[in-house]
């Protein structure tokens, strides 16, 4: 993960100018620029901890005199309630920016705990927990990190670095083998290329066609097995579709080798954290 990049600076930013905007209206008037303290963030519910170069970076655009020291690593597991990190400053700094810090720790946190929850319901059957592009509009790069946080594998950053024939492309171009021989036509570059299937049929057009990957998309059981037995690991072959915490040990069970799951992004909770000032100095 790049810290320093472009993209991740403009969404920190951004975040600091939707909160922030004029100015801090509170704070101003009450904390005098010259006032520093030291203050602690913590956990109060167990779970996965993510985001903290975040939050480094988002008090380095705000107030590069604060300094954060976290007292874990990201992917390190809190038993909360737990100080998870300490921090020192100027005071101003800090209360500005504690909202919008514990807002990408909270949410970043919950997306790594949920991740962990599914890549040990798995644990010992070889299979693969991934994410989708089911992510927040515009921060995509953020929760894709959390996942990997979490123990989970990144898949396509967006629709230029793989190819995913869908339902809607086959449909559009009548059939799986038109399809990707239209897109071997037509690709200027070397690129993984999944194909989604829905039944049997699918699954041996596809096959038959010598892509890099087979997705199951909202297969029962029965139908996963029957797919695992067809194919016989000539390909790999990926399980997708409201994949739950409560049946994705059975999937994994099949023989699948991977499992695409949506709500890593979609159905995270966040982590209930707080930011408190313990010490104030310079207060006259």
């Amino acid at each position: 993960m790049d810290w320093e990049s472009k993209a991740v600076k403009e969404i920190v930013t951004r975040a600091l100018e939707e909160d922030i905007g004029t100015g801090d209206v509170t704070t101003d008037p009450l904390i005098s620029p010259d006032f520093s303290c030291k203050a602690v963030i913590t956990m109060k519910e167990k779970g996965v901890i993510a985001g903290f170069p975040l939050v480094s970076l988002l008090y380095k655009v705000l107030d590069e005199k604060v300094v954060l020291h976290p007292l874990l690593n990201d992917g390190d597991y809190a038993d909360g309630p737990k100080d998870i990190a300490q921090m020192e400053g100027p005071a101003r700094g800090i209360v500005k920016g504690e909202r919008v810090a514990l807002n990408f720790l909270q949410r970043l946190s919950g997306i790594a705990t949920l991740t962990r929850e599914f890549v040990e319901r798995v644990e010992g059957t070889g299979v693969t927990i991934l994410d989708t592009r089911k992510t927040t509009p515009n921060l995509r790069v953020l929760e894709k990190y959390a996942v990997h946080v979490g123990g989970g594998e990144n898949y396509r950053s967006g629709l230029f670095d793989m190819v995913m024939v869908k339902d809607n492309h086959i449909a559009a171009v009548g059939g799986i083998k038109k399809a990707i021989i239209l897109l071997r036509k037509k690709m200027n570059r070397d690129l993984m290329v999944v194909v989604e299937t829905k039944n049997l049929e699918e699954i041996k057009e596809a096959l038959s066609c010598s892509v890099d990957r087979i997705m199951l998309d909202n297969m029962s059981i029965n139908e996963i097995k029957e797919a695992v037995a067809f194919v016989q690991g000539k390909v790999p072959l990926e399980a997708s579709g409201n994949m739950t915490l409560e049946k994705v040990r059975e999937v994994a069970e099949t023989g699948v080798d991977y499992i695409s799951v949506g709500s890593l992004t979609t159905r995270f909770r966040a982590i209930d954290m707080s930011l408190n000032i313990i010490d104030y100095e310079g207060i006259s």
